[in-house]
């Protein structure tokens, strides 16, 4: 952006737990002319310790309030699941343009509302998957579609982290399906590795709602939450690509989520956080890649201002909402029996580990199976369909 260009006014909504790194994200994109943070919005205002290095925003527990003293251009939302279309409709009804972290909604329901009164108001919205901003997805697509790797055949993504009891106790919504009798839906693979489910449905090329033709969810929970923390999930595109999804929040050991592209000459990992690339394919010796990203917020700043496409539209999050409703929709997930899982030390409280979790977690991307064609003893009578 050039250096005529004011900075936008930024409010931040939520500014705790990830909030943090939006806030110091906000912080950098400041000190590159091309933002301001005019306010917080917190139950609990900062203190001084937590605002060192950031300024003296405005703050207020009154999100619509701090939008109009403000005159904030832009509105960054890092809330519960279940706040996310309130307050983007307000974002929207101010004439802020939306940076909402993902998931974008607890409910297909929820995300219609919002994206289309988002759409009604004539304000972008940018949706915080940060791994749809990786260059090496636009990269993977275009391996595809020259045919690099044949025929595609699926796509396999493997999500195994280690989460310990804290982590459910971190905020009352956390490791809930409904709360208060509003859904929040949170779940292993609808929140913390939400980015595997986007990104292996953006690699098949299959990210809008009417991509999506039938999805199958298995959904356990090791842990005394409501949620899942173990789960796997199914969707058949349009097109009858295959994308499975096996996730865990119980792993032995925690690992770089990743997903496999399969063809039938061979095929192209990404690690999404890191955006490194592997492509295997016959004839040819493995190739390794790096490739750089562009920041959401950064995105959508120059969106607003020079009219740069967006990197995550809501309705380019249509597919992974299918994935979310069906998840919301499935039965509750069901707890593993004890002889499935054992407790260890955590860092700040015990953790649980299902047995051999880490390698069915791979098989399954390897695979493109569920955990119940694996022959996981605990699988089985989990299934639910959502056409």
């Amino acid at each position: 952006m050039s250096a005529l260009h004011t900075p936008l006014p930024v409010v931040l909504a939520g500014a705790r737990g990830h909030g943090r790194w939006h806030l110091l994200n906000i912080r950098r994109l400041e000190r590159l002319g091309l933002v301001r943070l005019a306010g917080v919005c917190e139950l609990r205002p900062l203190d001084a310790a937590e605002l060192e290095g950031i300024g003296t925003p405005e703050q207020s527990s009154d999100f619509e309030a701090l939008l109009a003293s403000t005159g904030a251009r832009i509105a960054v939302i890092c809330t519960p699941i279940q706040t996310h279309t309130d307050l983007a409709l307000a974002a929207a009804r101010h004439g802020a343009h939306i940076l909402l972290e993902k998931p974008p909604a607890p409910s297909y329901a929820e995300f219609r509302r919002m994206a289309d009164g988002v759409a009604a108001s004539g304000v972008a919205c940018q949706i915080g998957f940060q791994s749809l901003g990786s260059h090496a997805v636009p990269a993977i697509r275009r391996l595809v579609e020259e045919g690099a790797i044949g025929e595609l055949l699926g796509v396999g993504a493997a999500g195994a982290w280690v989460r310990d009891e804290a982590y459910f106790r971190r905020a009352p919504w956390s490791g809930r399906r409904r709360l208060d009798g509003v859904d929040v839906v949170d779940g292993a693979l609808t929140n913390p590795l939400a980015h595997a489910v986007a990104t292996a449905l953006a690699l098949a090329g299959s990210v809008r709602a009417e991509d999506v033709e039938y999805i199958e969810t298995e959904l356990l929970r090791a842990h005394a939450i409501e949620s899942d923390d173990t789960s796997c999930v199914r969707v058949v595109t349009a097109r009858g690509t295959q994308v499975t999804v096996a996730a865990t929040l119980c792993a032995e050991t925690s690992a770089e989520p990743y997903v496999v592209v399969h063809g039938t000459r061979g095929r192209i990992t990404l690690w999404y956080k890191q955006d490194r690339v592997l492509l295997q394919r016959g004839g040819h010796g493995p190739e390794e890649t790096v490739h750089g990203r562009t920041d959401l917020l950064e995105n959508l700043v120059a969106h607003v201002t020079g009219g740069v496409p967006l990197c995550v539209p809501p309705e380019e999050t249509g597919a992974f909402m299918r994935v979310v409703e069906a998840v919301r929709l499935a039965p509750d997930p069901v707890p593993l029996a004890e002889t499935y899982w054992r407790t260890e030390a955590g860092e700040s409280a015990p953790r649980r580990v299902v047995a051999g979790i880490d390698g069915l977690v791979d098989r399954s991307a390897d695979t493109l199976s569920l955990y119940s064609e694996l022959d996981a003893p605990w699988a089985l009578p989990t299934k639910a369909e959502i056409r």
